[in-house]
């Protein structure tokens, strides 16, 4: 059994004039439902793998608000800067391929409009969107990475704040 967990970053400051996108900071709202979501998913899956993020601020920052719940240790968070500036099916398996097999889960951190489109691709149930702080986690019966395969996963969770906290 494999898992793809996707946590949207929060909620960011507003793209300000003099800064770049990949800056932006959560807001204190942003960190506090990141916080809370984290937590929600614990409960359900207790093993959150080998964490990926984006090199985004905002997506970082979710990524050890989330590694501070799960107690892993922030060092260990890897950065992929496939998943802000050009993620999709191929480089997903290529991280995948990275973190190797003895990794039964792998949680991502990044954005929107590809995280629901990868999630939505990998999966048999589409969840149309996943909102800033939203989890998606899919299971697959298989024992290596390279079998993972579009609609072959099952959508064990997908935890949306408004519904969640």
């Amino acid at each position: 059994m494999k898992r793809i967990i996707f946590m949207r970053h929060g909620k960011a400051e507003d793209g300000l004039l003099n800064s770049a996108d990949i800056e932006r900071s959560l807001t204190n709202k942003g960190k506090n439902v990141s916080r809370l979501m984290a937590r929600k998913l614990k409960e359900k899956i207790p093993d959150a793998g080998i964490l990926v993020s984006s090199p985004a601020f905002r997506a970082l920052e979710t990524a050890l608000i989330f590694a501070a719940e799960y107690g892993i240790n922030p060092e260990t968070i890897r950065i992929s800067n496939d998943i802000y500036f050009r993620f999709n099916e191929k480089s997903l398996m290529n991280i995948l391929k990275e973190v190797g097999e003895e990794a039964d889960t792998v949680t991502l951190f990044g954005h929107n409009p590809t995280f629901t489109h990868l999630s939505d691709y990998f999966s048999r149930t589409a969840c149309n969107e996943i909102p800033k702080s939203g989890i998606v986690c899919l299971g697959f019966k298989i024992r290596t990475w390279s079998e993972v395969k579009p609609g072959s996963g099952t959508q064990e969770v997908f935890y949306k704040p408004n519904q969640v906290i």
